[in-house]
């Protein structure tokens, strides 16, 4: 199995966290983010705060990242205690969808648990992996290779309340009006966020990283202050990264499983055995 094979699951299993969630935050005092429409602001944090205490949605999103990597993932998110939760992750296009497609997979199943995440490959792949279905990425497993650190805070920090945290340090939030979502009423908001004003210091090394210089939310919300939508847009040194996401069912039951140990193979265990080919 080949290092590269591990990291397209490994950014496919973020990717699609990441759309169903958002990586930005916001822990700053009010009074220090950059100035927004005074009408806004108030809806925009109880609609944070209303989101944050639902602990739990069910999720529907797809991305697209250029012409690397283009996906779709439903499923349940927990954020009560940290992340978990179960997405089904579908590759529909991309340099990487083609990779995986040649080992036989063309979606698989994420889960997402306090100290790692476990991706469920599928048949074709399990029969070139001695039978084993499962991948397991340990959190800590991860940071220990290059660009690691990230993605594993990525995974355990990112929250559905995060894109109105994100929204809340554009300096040009606006209020678009009320529209339709998914049968239900919504007031839509948009803005556009530049880096050198995200108060995260971790998020905005990461977005100066990867040569971003802004990007542009878009967020429902309805009338019980519930995100029921967002649209995030950003361009980066790799294309265009599109991610749009709908939240349903505030309050489902989320109960997320460890996949069977027998069936379960550990990355770290693969790309230290002496066959695997590094590049």
């Amino acid at each position: 199995m080949k290092r590269t094979t591990v990291w397209v699951t490994t950014a496919a299993a973020l990717t699609g966290l990441a759309a169903c969630t958002s990586s930005g935050s916001s822990d700053e005092p009010e009074d220090k983010r950059p100035a927004s429409a005074p009408t806004a602001l108030p809806a925009l944090r109880t609609a944070e705060r209303s989101t944050e205490r639902a602990e739990t949605a069910r999720v529907r999103s797809t991305t697209v990242m250029g012409t690397q990597l283009s996906l779709t993932a439903d499923g349940v998110l927990a954020w009560r205690d940290g992340l978990s939760g179960n997405l089904t992750i579908d590759y529909t296009g991309g340099t990487a969808a083609e990779t995986m497609r040649g080992l036989g997979v063309t979606s698989m199943e994420a889960r997402y648990l306090s100290d790692a995440y476990y991706a469920r490959m599928g048949d074709t792949f399990a029969a070139k992996m001695g039978g084993k279905h499962w991948l397991r990425y340990a959190y800590d497993d991860l940071k220990t290779l290059g660009g690691g650190a990230d993605l594993a805070d990525q995974m355990r920090s990112t929250t559905p309340n995060q894109s109105v945290r994100l929204l809340l340090d554009s300096g040009d939030v606006r209020e678009l009006g009320r529209e339709t979502v998914d049968g239900q009423a919504a007031t839509h908001y948009s803005g556009t966020v530049r880096v050198e004003d995200v108060t995260d210091t971790e998020l905005r090394r990461r977005l100066q990283d990867a040569d971003v210089t802004a990007e542009t939310v878009d967020i429902w919300i309805n009338e019980k202050n519930l995100l029921v939508k967002k649209v995030e847009k950003t361009s980066t040194t790799n294309g265009r990264v599109t991610q749009t996401a709908h939240y349903s069912d505030y309050g489902v039951k989320v109960a997320v499983q460890k996949p069977p140990a027998a069936d379960t193979e550990d990355f770290k265990t693969l790309l230290s055995q002496s066959s695997i080919n590094p590049t």
